[in-house]
């Protein structure tokens, strides 16, 4: 029998661009997951670095540590201020049947 080894997938290896990025929240927030955009969320933080994200969002570093913890629910100005230091904003379109 073969073994076939493995690797963890990391998601925040391949958000290298901002198109990624956009990409990724956008199919995140599509799913009406609020756990599933969090997720997608923390995977950018990643990316871009916790501690540069927690300054350019005027957060502390273990604030944006808890906010983006699973099963957290972190407050809308929160979201807004992440999105915002990711260089991203949320928009909202009319769903189509």
């Amino acid at each position: 029998m073969t073994t076939i080894k493995t690797a963890p997938f990391d998601a925040a290896e391949y958000l290298d661009s901002e198109e990624a990025i956009a990409e990724y929240l956008s199919a995140a927030l599509d799913e009406d997951d609020p756990a599933l955009f969090l997720a997608a969320l923390s995977d950018v933080a990643k990316a871009r670095g916790i501690t540069k994200l927690a300054k350019d969002a005027g957060l502390g570093r273990e604030s944006l540590y808890k906010a983006l913890a699973p099963g957290a629910k972190p407050r809308y100005d929160t979201i807004l201020k992440l999105t915002h230091a990711m260089g991203m904003k949320l928009s909202i379109q009319p769903v189509t049947p």
